[in-house]
């Protein structure tokens, strides 16, 4: 644990991960010799990829606020959205591409709750804001491996991919380096994932959790609105990497590269860089290299990629200033205390 004041040791070493991952793949690979510059870009596929994060937002903010209401807690559309939007930022600058998501979970727990209220009371519902979000955003996990396992094995040109894959576990002595560093990324990530989830959440909080996924995916109203949103999600997740990859004026069919993308987003998820950046690159070298592509192609389209998210969540930077000008409002005047004004930055 870091000392008050202290850096924070995690923040750092993802960093670390990310950049070294990035320049040793950039010296590795040489990323230019088969890519046209960056100054060659076509603005006019750049910008429906940054549209496209839109309704991402709206159709992810409209999931969140399904579940919430489900585990009965109050979200409003605007509130939903907004939130969402922040997250979103904070996501692409915080360790573990997951921090945003944990500071809308725990605002919107803390919303509304009274000092008068119980402790216990407002725990529980602290809780289940948390389990909201932790359900809402594991649906588009799912969504994504449905999308990704469901477009390989349509995709004729990429079936062999799916046997290389399944051979590559089998005989990894035979593998490329690459396939076995990226192998042993995903092996730290499990335990990693694993050790956070049994120290910040104790295992009655994990039962909890549990029987809310049961009943939540168990009433098919909201599962279907789950399914349903999380699959335009992902649409909208790959529909802003195609983009990417029609204004690098790569050549690759969509059957191709559909399922290209999904694979790729999927290693995102591993929480050991800072917004995925590093292992989404290795993945995407590692994947067009299985595909019989060029390794340096996807780890480019990779890397544009992740440029075009970041720059996608800078309206949540506005969310961020607007709630600090509003808490800078609200304690301007002396008479005002700092617990009144946090609880009306809060809402």
């Amino acid at each position: 644990m870091n000392r008050p004041g202290s850096f924070p040791t995690g923040l750092l070493l993802r960093w670390l991960v990310s950049v070294g991952l990035v320049l040793g793949l950039v010296l590795w690979l040489e990323p230019t010799r088969t890519l046209p510059p960056l100054n060659q870009l076509s603005a006019g596929w750049l910008i429906p990829a940054l549209l496209l994060v839109i309704p991402q937002v709206v159709i992810s903010a409209w999931r969140w606020r399904l579940t919430a209401r489900y585990l009965g807690l109050s979200l409003s559309m605007p509130r939903a959205v907004s939130e969402y939007w922040l997250a979103g930022f904070l996501n692409q600058l915080l360790p573990g591409g997951v921090a945003g998501d944990a500071a809308r979970a725990w605002r919107h727990g803390k919303r509304g709750a009274l000092p008068a209220e119980a402790a216990h009371e407002i725990s529980t519902q602290r809780g289940r804001a948390l389990r909201a979000v932790i359900i809402e955003r594991a649906s588009g996990q799912l969504a994504l491996l449905l999308v990704a396992v469901t477009a390989m094995a349509l995709s004729t040109s990429l079936q062999p991919l799916l046997a290389r894959i399944i051979n590559g576990l089998l005989a990894l002595d035979d593998q490329p380096l690459s396939l076995r560093l990226a192998l042993t990324l995903v092996l730290l990530g499990l335990p990693v994932i694993a050790a956070r989830l049994l120290r910040r959440f104790p295992p009655h909080w994990l039962r909890q959790l549990l029987c809310d996924i049961r009943s939540s995916w168990g009433a098919p109203q909201l599962w279907l609105g789950q399914l349903s949103s999380s699959l335009l999600v992902v649409a909208t997740y790959i529909g802003v990497f195609c983009c990417t990859a029609r204004a690098l004026q790569l050549p690759l069919p969509l059957a191709t590269l559909i399922p290209l993308a999904a694979l790729v987003l999927m290693a995102m998820a591993i929480p050991l860089s800072i917004a995925g950046w590093g292992i989404r690159e290795g993945a995407a070298a590692l994947v067009w290299s299985l595909a019989g592509l060029p390794a340096e192609q996807g780890m480019t389209l990779s890397m544009t990629y992740g440029v075009v998210t970041l720059l996608s969540a800078l309206p949540g930077a506005l969310v961020l200033l607007t709630g600090f000008r509003a808490k800078a409002a609200t304690t301007s005047p002396p008479a005002v205390s700092h617990t009144l004004a946090r609880r009306d930055f809060h809402g």
